[in-house]
């Protein structure tokens, strides 16, 4: 029987060898012992193994040898040929693990951090324009101008913004005001929607007053603004302006329901940008009569405030402090009025009474703020607190104009009207100046502006309205208007009784422009219902209440002047021949006014100037109104010919051209009023020397006769001359009488004049002598002995025999020295 060879039995499936076993990288018992579920304790990957960690094992699934020789089966084709013995693989396999040393793979991350970022952005860069074209973006928005028409398309979408303020309203009062290029701002204040209100008035209202149209006062140009978020609800504060933008200092809080202050801010609000800016805690700066660096500003209410764009400066005058003004006051502390003048700079303004701004330099971003509290008779008992009075300002006189401090007071007392506080703005410093005519009554709370005359010859403060102090919560109001006119100091009363007035109020504001008055709100009692829209005008010029307002500067108040003359901007609404921008300037809103009849009656001239009372009536004695004079400027008539020619006063470093008409008639009038002190001088000498020569006649008629008889020398023509000596000088006489007779008869030729010699005989020593022609003094002046004769000398004019003569070259007109010498010899 054929041996038949012993075939090897098919390997299982499960006992093919994987890929990393070919290749050597684990052996046989290794995958054994991780397939086990009860792995063994001690088993040995490789003979030398290192200390790194190996590569973790991974169950990798391949499709073994095992199965595609099945399927071949199946297919009845095997092929016995292709398989080796399990002895001669394991032996294999072993030699191979024997010399081969497996080293660990380095540890890497087949996925890092980068590679996933970068992944990412890849993801997003592919994604972002598809989400883009989707009609509905969740992601983001694109950017850019949204389309006006888009937004009237969309239904139900409205776009927030702060609400505007209500222009109608029932009443309204205490508010700050201002105009800015033919706008009047508006600002908080106090006011009620209905007649039965009497809470909750405070107020941020914002409103704007167009006075470049024309309106009618029963429905003004009235445009609400929005209310703004930042500044406080406050009345009875302040609202400066400069050429661009708004200041409100000051105002007190609500007192009910009682509000809370917060600390001082001074708030701008930039027209161009419509923005409002907070400015923190305002500090005073070292300057003039004023507080040091460094002091609080405090937060005052109910003062009396002014603003002078072309200066760049405002002020707010007196007032008073409580719980409601200040942060942290005791509401069990009393109120304390003020006397203070707080001044505030402009940003980008000079001020040279500041010593931070000396030298030309500008106020910072935040303006510049001095307290004075030391200005001439600030500090003395005669200038008293003060709150709801008056300020306003009046160029020319010092350097940079004047104020005047009207009207005010306490809970208890009122401040003077007939003594008006004048500050000088230059020197800061305040003086009293009396005033004339019948004076108005005392009150708080009226309005004020100034208006100039096109010369600039006055300037005229009317005043409307206010009210008495008592009872509390119950006053009376006034209705009156007056008229302050300066430089006279002289108060007229406006004559209403033929007009339809405005009702009696308190608490208002004014303004002036194109020469009329605009009075806007105001307290008018418990007696009347509402005061809406609450607006009037007063024309200036003719002393009427009127039912419009007539814009005559219109919209040149939009446009910058250039300067030049023939330029028809006026954006501050000046006299045409006043426009500028600096302490020579006119007063803004002046344009168009004219001088009423009834102020020219009591100052003489006509509309456009020309007043003949140009100083206080009662004198002052100190300060500008003593030493300045009024900003006066020329007018000129349609053709061109000058109406009124003034001189320009001192501005200091302003500059203005030189007056030469007026420096020559001075100087006219100066040599004929020499020449006529020097006329009268020489009359004078020559009345005098008329007196003396006829008293020394008459002597001379009297004594003739009795010299011929005692006179040895009265033959011989000689006459008696008296020394006014006594007797100790008779020695002298014997030597002249010794001389003389020696001498002949025609002694008088020969230089030596008996009248030279001392009179022989005792004379009165009182007495004087007319010697007559033949005494006189020869060509030499000098006598017998050699000695020159002070008497000739000074007598000239006597002894020629001849009266005195007033013209001639001998005259006194022209010879008043020597003439003078005979008058003091006498």
């Amino acid at each position: 029987m054929e041996r038949v060879r012993p075939q090897p039995a098919h390997k299982s499936p499960d006992r093919q060898k994987s890929v990393f076993m070919e290749v050597g990288l684990v052996d046989e018992e290794t995958v054994r012992r991780e397939r086990n579920p009860t792995p063994k304790l001690t088993s040995t990957l490789v003979s030398d193994p290192t200390p790194r960690r190996l590569r973790p094992a991974r169950m990798v699934r391949f499709r073994s040898q095992a199965e595609f020789f099945e399927e071949k089966e199946r297919e009845g084709h095997e092929h016995d040929s292709g398989w080796e013995s399990i002895s001669d693989i394991e032996e294999s396999d072993d030699e191979t693990l024997a010399t081969m040393k497996l080293y660990p793979n380095r540890a890497t991350n087949t996925f890092s951090g980068l590679y996933k970022a970068g992944l990412l952005v890849l993801v997003l860069a592919l994604m972002l324009p598809v989400l883009q074209t989707s009609p509905i973006s969740t992601i983001g928005v694109r950017g850019g101008v949204i389309p006006l028409q888009s937004i009237d398309y969309v239904q139900g979408v409205h776009i927030s913004k702060r609400e505007d303020t209500n222009t109608q309203i029932c009443k309204r009062w205490s508010h700050q005001a201002t105009i800015v290029n033919g706008t009047l701002y508006m600002y908080g204040g106090r006011s009620s929607t209905d007649d039965q209100q009497t809470s909750n008035t405070w107020n941020n209202d914002f409103l704007a007053l167009d006075l470049t149209k024309a309106w009618q006062i029963s429905s003004p140009s009235l445009t609400g603004l929005p209310r703004p978020s930042g500044p406080p609800k406050v009345a009875n504060g302040y609202l400066w302006n400069s050429y661009d933008s708004l200041f409100l200092y000051g105002g007190e809080f609500s007192d009910d329901p009682v509000a809370t202050p917060v600390g001082t801010s001074m708030w701008e609000y930039n027209i161009g940008s419509k923005q409002w800016i907070e400015h923190r805690d305002p500090k005073s700066s070292t300057g003039a009569n004023a507080e040091g660096d460094g002091q609080s500003i405090q937060r005052s209410a109910e003062g009396a405030g002014f603003g002078v764009s072309t200066l760049g400066r405002g002020w707010y005058f007196g007032g008073h402090l409580d719980y409601l003004t200040t942060e942290g006051w005791n509401i069990q502390t009393a109120r304390v009025y003020l006397k203070s003048l707080v001044e505030f700079t402009f940003p980008g303004f000079t001020n040279n009474a500041v010593e931070s701004l000396r030298n030309g330099k500008p106020a910072g971003s935040d303006g510049t703020w001095r307290n004075i509290t030391e200005g001439g008779l600030q500090d003395s008992a005669g200038f008293t607190e003060r709150a709801d009075g008056l300020l306003v300002y009046v160029p020319g006189f010092g350097d940079e104009g004047i104020l005047l401090g009207l009207t005010g007071g306490t809970n208890a007392t009122f401040t003077q009207m007939n003594v008006i506080d004048v500050y000088d703005i230059a020197e800061s410093t305040w003086y009293k100046q009396t005033t004339s005519g019948k004076m108005p009554e005392y009150r708080v709370n009226p309005c004020a502006v100034v208006a100039a005359a096109a010369d600039g010859s006055s300037y005229n403060v009317y005043m409307f309205g206010g009210q008495n102090l008592q009872p509390f919560k119950n006053q009376t109001q006034y209705d009156d208007m007056w008229i302050l006119s300066i430089p006279s100091f002289t108060w007229i009363p406006v004559d209403m009784s033929k007009q339809s007035v405005p009702y009696a109020r308190a608490g208002h504001s004014c303004s002036v422009w194109d020469g009329q008055m605009v009075v806007v709100g105001g307290y008018v009692g418990q007696e009347l219902s509402c005061d809406s829209p609450g607006i009037y005008v007063f024309n200036m010029s003719s002393l009427e209440w009127s039912t419009q307002f007539t814009a005559l500067t219109g919209d040149r108040a939009l446009q910058p002047w250039s300067g030049k003359g023939d330029d028809s901007a006026n954006p501050l609404a000046q006299q045409a021949n006043q426009r500028g921008f600096n302490s020579s300037a006119g007063l803004e809103g002046s344009y168009g006014y004219q001088v009423p009849v009834a102020v020219q009656s009591v100052i003489g001239g006509k509309a456009t100037g020309g007043a003949t009372l140009t100083a206080p009536v009662q004198t002052p004695t100190s300060g500008p109104l003593a030493t300045g004079k009024p900003q006066t400027y020329t007018v000129t008539g349609p053709n061109g010919a000058i109406i009124t020619k003034t001189s320009v006063p001192n501005t200091g470093n302003k500059g203005s051209g030189t007056n030469v008409g007026a420096i020559v008639a001075g100087v006219i009038a100066g040599m004929c009023a020499t020449i006529a002190a020097y006329f009268a001088f020489c009359a004078w000498i020559y009345r005098k020397q008329v007196k003396i020569w006829k008293d020394h006649a008459t002597m001379v008629t009297g004594r003739s006769a009795t010299n011929e008889k005692h006179d040895p020398w009265a033959a011989q023509g000689a006459t008696i001359s008296s020394s006014g000596k006594n007797s100790s000088e008779r020695a002298a006489r014997e030597v002249a009488h010794n001389i003389m007779s020696t001498t002949n008869t025609s002694s008088a030729n020969s230089g030596l004049h008996p009248s030279s010699v001392k009179d022989p005989w005792p004379s009165d020593d009182t007495r004087t002598a007319y010697q007559g022609a033949t005494g006189a003094a020869g060509g030499s002046g000098t006598d017998a002995l050699g000695r020159r004769s002070s008497v000739g000398s000074s007598t000239d004019d006597l002894l020629d025999g001849q009266e005195p003569a007033f013209w001639g070259s001998r005259g006194v007109l022209l010879n008043p020295r020597r003439s003078l010498r005979v008058i003091n010899r006498d």
